[in-house]
């Protein structure tokens, strides 16, 4: 790769059946699997990874696991803060994405077979990653910034579920880690309006493109 050269990659976030059917559902969700699957298939990406929640079914962010109401609200820690001095504020969601089960899975008709890898994501019961590339205390990394800088790759374009939560925080980090960090905002949807979603991704520095655009650009 010589200085100034552009190698794009495609980051397909989260697109599980629990996120598009199941438990945690995205109005709209399903709406978005042709622009992906069209990503997914064009020429020009030098890789193309997918991240997907994987959780014990105790997992520390389920509403269950604590016995309270779906979407209340605690303080968690990372289990290595033995002096609980980092809390953050965690909403309860339903059980969702159970590793090796239905709701887990990719959903049908997702082009899965080009993938170059899978992150898998909430592994560990204590541990909450919105992020396909650290957990929400910036403490575990998966190993996916590794696998992009073994292919060179200076431009990440993220697509999937959702808007305004795991593709946010994947955008961001992206970006701090060096990444030039780009959202298509037809191959992605929020469960708050779309618009406000886009709006604080573009505050943060991330850049929007379309699905079209990225083709052009690729092609």
């Amino acid at each position: 790769m010589t200085t100034g050269e552009v190698v794009p990659a495609l980051v397909v976030i989260d697109m599980q059946n629990d996120f598009v059917s199941g438990s945690l559902s995205v109005p709209g969700g399903a709406t978005i699997i042709g622009n992906i699957n069209s990503l997914i298939g064009a020429p020009g990406f030098e890789a193309r990874f997918a991240s997907k929640e994987f959780h014990p079914p105790n997992h520390v962010s389920f509403a269950n696991t604590h016995k309270k109401k779906v979407l209340s609200k605690i303080i968690i820690y990372h289990p290595s803060d033995n002096e609980r001095v980092n809390g953050v504020e965690q909403t309860l969601w339903p059980v969702h994405c159970v590793k090796d089960t239905i709701g887990a899975e990719f959903v049908p008709g997702l082009k899965t077979s080009s993938f170059n890898a899978v992150v898998k994501k909430g592994v560990t019961p204590e541990v909450v990653s919105y992020s396909a590339f650290k957990d929400i205390w910036g403490w575990d990394s998966t190993d996916l910034d590794a696998k992009l800088k073994e292919k060179g790759v200076t431009d990440l374009y993220f697509v999937g579920l959702v808007t305004d939560c795991c593709v946010k925080w994947s955008a961001v980090d992206a970006q701090n880690l060096g990444y030039t960090a780009w959202v298509v905002k037809d191959a992605v949807k929020s469960t708050e309006p779309e618009r406000k979603a886009l709006e604080d991704l573009e505050s943060s520095g991330i850049k929007l493109t379309t699905t079209e655009k990225v083709k052009k650009l690729l092609c």
